[in-house]
């Protein structure tokens, strides 16, 4: 048997529904802090010099990342019940 549910909810609904922290000043910190440094950057070196201090492994960390949500997707879309890749047993 197959069952489908729709939800209908904000975005602070559904972060409380799940019990994740709120992390909005935080991130209002972080965006006007990268604003800033941006702002500042007066050359492509400097520009550059900025992109390192935010992604410090560059390119292959950003692949890294990508390949990591990936997999946690695929995961999720093929219902396997964890790192084992085991399907969860139906009953019946």
């Amino acid at each position: 048997m197959k069952v489908n549910v729709e939800v209908e909810c904000s975005p602070e609904e559904a972060r409380r529904f799940l019990g994740l922290p709120d992390v909005t000043k935080a991130n209002e910190v972080y965006v006007e802090a990268l604003t800033n440094a941006m702002q500042g950057a007066g050359s492509f070196d400097q520009l550059q010099e900025l992109t390192k201090q935010i992604a410090p492994m560059g390119e292959f960390g950003l692949k890294m990342f990508q390949k990591f949500l990936e997999s946690g997707v695929a995961m999720a879309m093929s219902g396997t019940g964890g790192p084992s890749g085991s399907k969860p047993k139906k009953d019946g």
